[in-house]
């Protein structure tokens, strides 16, 4: 039977609920303890993946396909093991699942209620992946902060699981803020007494407090928590602002999370945690001995949130090239002909971002047409890939109107294409082409010195492809098809050989970019903005 533990926040949003659970789980990982995390979200959309990236940030993708919130791209990056459809749960399925239920009679025609059927569903859900012993603990990070309305059923159902769960089955975490006032000088505590008052109103009472804070919390204030939160001293935490998030699980070590909750839910059999290939990590990642800078093309770049497993993925990769990997956010609507020597001056490489819709587009293209004429590294995802497909259709082909069906339907030549199973579809949420497929990688190509495997895995998620009808005219003049998926043909590569490192991916690399093991493509491309930068690779 596996453990239980809850993590709420309070006071304010952003407090980094998601890191907590990641370092948390990272640090009882690294006992031998076999630990996942979920996330339930309260927002009634079914998922993200209808949601504008401006609204939620990125949309991560699991290896089974589900649209789910960025936070569980961190639960993969910490722990190094994939997540699923059932490690993200949000308010809109819950109530999908419960009204699908009662239009198909199971309710017997009783009045269908937020307490017991709603409560019931959500309690299944937080339960369900503890059921087959393949955990020892689950932990489960609720969305939002104590007190939103939103949130009420989640803290409910937790509640309940307190009440019908052995003692030392289950347990909450309660994260909160404790501002510091600089007029005063001082710390105030009041905004988590608040807080936690307001969280033990709805029956739910945290074992242990992580309280975010500018300044040290001495062990005065500590003790103040502690007692006006009724909660044991050693159990209120400080969790310090870090210089980076991997940084975190130490602190979270040295503070003696893992040994309180250990103790709490009565675990005994554990070791010593070995954390050295993260401390390996860590010590490359704050000790560079040099700076690349890499221009990441997009038109979400004003929210850092948007591009998550990119910059994360340029952080793996950098440290493994000992490098420190500047981004330089450029928008793809303010590049121009004129002014793109401008744009991209003194720049190692570049990476034209994933996307959608018809902003920024020609941007892009005139991006990437100065990577390839310049012999600029580039790496193109997604749609980055599709727009390197039109620019060489339109500057080397010579089909001055190439382009995607999904910015002109009307094009001549449409070298990128929607996929046929896409064209029968209406309903935006869940139906694209989604999780992990594979990918046959030719021979002395590029990629194929890159993975070192002429077979690999990689996650998608996307409605339109490279158009085959166009596939001889670009191997004449010199693009190579250097991965396709060997059931369907569909092009997942392209790059080009006179060039010291181009390439176009139509999955994303970056979502299965952890810690432990970087995305060989950001590794290789960093590598190349090394040499460009004429640094020893």
């Amino acid at each position: 039977m596996a453990k239980y533990i809850f993590v709420t926040g309070g006071v304010t949003s952003s407090l980094g609920k998601g890191i907590i659970a990641a370092s948390l789980a990272k640090l009882l990982q690294a006992r031998g303890i076999s630990t996942t995390i979920q996330k339930f979200d309260p927002y009634i959309n079914v998922d993200p993946g209808t949601l504008n990236p401006y609204e939620h940030g990125e949309c991560y993708v699991t290896e089974d396909g589900a649209e789910t919130d960025l936070d569980l791209g961190h639960y993969e990056r910490f722990l190094n093991t994939p997540t699923s459809q059932a490690n993200n749960v949000t308010t809109g399925r819950i109530y999908q699942t419960v009204i699908n239920k009662e239009r198909a009679g199971e309710f017997l025609g009783k009045t269908v209620q937020v307490v017991p059927h709603i409560t019931d569903e959500i309690k299944h859900r937080m339960l369900l992946l503890g059921k087959d012993d393949k955990y020892d603990v689950v932990i489960t990070e609720i969305g939002g902060t104590v007190g939103d309305i939103e949130s009420l059923p989640f803290v409910e159902t937790v509640r309940q699981i307190q009440w019908e769960l052995p003692e030392e089955d289950v347990m909450v975490v309660h994260l909160t803020l404790i501002p510091y006032l600089k007029a005063a000088k001082e710390l105030k505590t009041k905004p988590t007494q608040h807080s936690v008052r307001m969280l033990s109103e709805t029956g739910v009472h945290p074992d242990v407090i992580v309280c975010r804070t500018e300044e040290p919390l001495s062990e005065d204030i500590k003790r103040k928590i502690a007692l006006f939160c009724n909660v044991k001293p050693g159990a209120v935490i400080e969790a310090a602002d870090a210089s980076t998030i991997y940084e975190v699980p130490l602190l979270m070590q040295k503070e003696q999370l893992d040994l309180i909750v250990m103790k709490k839910l009565k675990i005994e059999n554990y070791k010593e945690p070995d954390l050295s290939k993260w401390n390996v990590f860590l010590n490359k990642l704050k000790n560079p001995k040099s700076t690349v800078n890499i221009g990441l093309i997009g038109k979400y770049i004003e929210l850092q949130d948007a591009y998550k497993s990119i910059l994360e993925s340029f952080i793996h990769a950098g440290a493994m090239n000992e490098v420190k990997v500047n981004v330089v956010n450029v928008h793809s609507e303010n590049i121009t002909a004129e002014n793109v020597n401008e744009k991209l001056a003194g720049l190692h490489g570049l990476l034209v971002a994933p996307g959608f819709g018809n902003r920024g587009i020609e941007g892009k293209i005139i991006a990437v047409q100065y990577a390839r004429e310049n012999k600029l590294p580039f790496f193109g995802i997604c749609l980055g890939m599709q727009m390197a497909v039109i620019e060489f259709a339109r500057n080397v082909l010579g089909l001055k109107q190439a382009h995607s069906v999904e910015m002109d339907p009307n094009s001549p030549d449409p070298v990128i294409n929607m996929m046929e199973e896409q064209k029968r579809i209406t309903m935006m949420g869940g139906t694209m082409r989604l999780g992990s497929y594979p990918c046959a990688i030719a021979e002395n190509t590029l990629a194929h010195s890159i993975y070192g495997s002429t077979s690999i895995n990689e996650r998608h998620r996307h409605r339109y492809e490279f158009n085959n009808a166009y596939l001889n005219a670009f191997h004449e003049k010199g693009m190579v098809t250097s991965g396709v998926n060997p059931a369907t043909g569909l092009v997942e590569i392209v790059e080009l050989p006179n060039h010291p490192f181009f390439i176009g991916v139509q999955y994303h690399p970056e979502l299965k970019s952890t810690v432990e093991s970087p995305a060989p493509l950001f590794v290789r491309f960093i590598d190349a903005a090394k040499k460009q930068a004429g640094l020893n690779a």
